[in-house]
């Protein structure tokens, strides 16, 4: 092997972590998508029974719901985007990685930046997404109690 693959398996070596990143931050983006298309799904089910809705305390309690199905909607896209923009920045150090070694500059800095703004977006995309699980999880506990209340009368 002639010194230039060896430098070539060298920088592949160093670019296997962040790819691994990619490859955690792609599950997250599909176990987020796939609670996105539920959360919609059950949003526009909620929609068209509370168009035909009549009795006043079903409603107000459907549409309640519609509401923290929206704003976990809104929660979702947002940590879907983080998780997106994260994901941009890792390749952007992989970039970094293979540029620098072929072209013999010094991205140092600029690997060291990328990386941490990857991971920060990251630590929030995780935040924002734990936000989501505890409103759908505070909205079913609200169901349980409504339903405890029913049965007790």
């Amino acid at each position: 092997m002639d010194a230039s693959a060896t430098d070539l398996a060298q920088v592949i070596q160093v670019v296997v972590a962040p790819v691994f990143m990619l490859t955690g931050i792609a599950g997250f983006l599909n176990v987020m998508s796939g609670r996105l298309g539920r959360i919609v799904d059950r949003a526009r089910v909620m929609e068209r029974r509370i168009n035909i809705m009549k009795n006043p305390s079903y409603l107000e309690v459907s549409q309640n719901e519609l509401k923290n199905l929206w704003r976990r909607v809104k929660l979702i896209n947002r940590a879907i985007g983080l998780c997106v923009a994260s994901a941009l920045f890792v390749c952007g150090v992989v970039v970094c990685l293979f540029v620098g070694d072929l072209w013999l500059l010094n991205f140092r800095n600029a690997v060291i930046a990328l990386f941490t703004i990857s991971l920060i977006l990251l630590i929030f995309a995780l935040l924002t997404f734990l936000k989501e699980v505890q409103l759908a999880t505070k909205t079913l506990q609200m169901g349980k109690e409504l339903i405890d209340e029913e049965t007790a009368s």
